[in-house]
């Protein structure tokens, strides 16, 4: 399997969504790249400076509305730690959801 077919799949899609905007598609493709880079782990487990520093986004709140909305579009799942030291868990679409 291509393991950028997802990725690209994802690309198509927003093409067509007016909810998507360029900050939603930094922070998504920032997602992938993290996943990639960690052998295609599932579920990715993140921290939001992490991300934030890949997808060049300097304020946390514009991170979490796009998470959050990436989340209710049915793009990603999202299951928040709410801990400083675990990081959040991000499922893909396709992949199992989180419990």
């Amino acid at each position: 399997m291509d393991r950028l077919k997802p990725l690209s799949d994802f690309l198509s899609l927003v093409a067509q969504d007016g909810r998507i905007g360029p900050t939603h598609i930094a922070v998504y493709v920032a997602l992938w790249k993290i996943r990639l880079d960690r052998g295609f782990e599932n579920p990715i487990r993140i921290f939001s400076r992490d991300v934030m520093y890949v997808a060049k986004i300097s304020w946390r709140n514009t991170f979490y509305s796009c998470v959050h909305d990436l989340h209710e579009y049915g793009y990603i799942s999202y299951a928040p730690s709410f801990k400083r030291t675990q990081g959040s868990l991000i499922f893909f679409s396709g992949d199992k959801e989180p419990m």
